[in-house]
């Protein structure tokens, strides 16, 4: 039986996102083919799902250990984290991929906003996005970040998937 995390869902291709994943979820996941997984927590990952990554050769990228503390007092991830986050899931070397934080709302929820505004998706449609998997879990801290996340920081890799591309033509 196939049991995916409870808050997963696709972002575009080749991306998913989802909240820590139980045992329970690795068939699930082992059909996704991914080449990576982007951990955005600063918590380190239990030894059974670093065991399930090594075990089904995704390569474990924890960002979220080194850049995770915020540089501002109000703020609830910082620019660096989400910056190097979209960074590395628009290499298209790394796909598939899945973002993943502890609760899949909070840091993971961020990010897709984060990069649902460099895709220039309206603003409430954003949020809708957000709440729908965050519920009442949802912060308005972080609604804020996403409003005021300047993605001019944002360095595009060479290796940018079609999709994206495509839809940059198209704006």
């Amino acid at each position: 039986m196939l049991v995916p995390p409870e808050l997963f869902g696709l972002v575009e291709k080749d991306i998913y996102r989802s909240n820590t994943l139980k045992p329970e979820n690795f068939p699930f996941i082992k059909t996704l083919n991914l080449r990576t997984a982007l951990l955005l927590s600063p918590e380190i990952p239990t030894r059974t799902v670093s065991f399930f990554f090594e075990e089904s050769g995704i390569k474990l990228v924890h960002l979220g250990i080194k850049t995770w503390k915020p540089d501002i007092e109000w703020r609830p991830v910082s620019d660096e984290l989400i910056k190097e986050g979209i960074e590395f899931i628009l290499n298209e070397q790394n796909h598939p991929t899945i973002v993943i934080c502890t609760s899949g709302i909070h840091e993971t929820g961020t990010l897709i906003g984060c990069f649902r505004k460099l895709q220039k998706w309206n603003f409430n449609s954003i949020l809708f996005e957000y709440r729908s998997f965050g519920g009442s879990k949802s912060r308005n801290v972080n609604e804020q970040f996403i409003e005021l996340f300047d993605t001019d920081l944002i360095s595009l890799p060479k290796n940018l998937p079609t999709w994206f591309t495509e839809q940059q033509k198209m704006m």
